[in-house]
């Protein structure tokens, strides 16, 4: 099977996406336990990502490939702000 060079960007993209969700929620882990002082830059991915959907994805798979992402993105970004919150909560 074929792959249009342009849906090979695509894919490639989008699992990059994915890879950095996997890594930023990592990131957040650290951070939520001590062990790193900085919070990651959840807004800049999240930015990346929206200026990316809103590309025309011709491929079926493609376009829920890059659903499933997003939707994993905000579940995601729910549990990091909890997280923050918890941080830095006042006892």
């Amino acid at each position: 099977m074929l792959i249009s060079k342009e849906n090979l960007e695509i894919r490639n993209t989008i699992n990059g996406f994915d890879k950095r969700i996997e890594v930023m929620h990592q990131d957040f882990y650290n951070y939520y336990n001590g062990l790193e002082k900085k919070l990651p830059d959840w807004e800049g991915l999240e930015r990346e990502m929206v200026l990316f959907s809103r590309k025309k994805i011709y491929d079926l798979e493609l376009s829920k490939n890059l659903d499933r992402v997003l939707f994993k993105f905000q579940n995601r970004k729910k549990i990091w702000l909890t997280w923050v919150e918890e941080t830095h909560a006042i006892p």
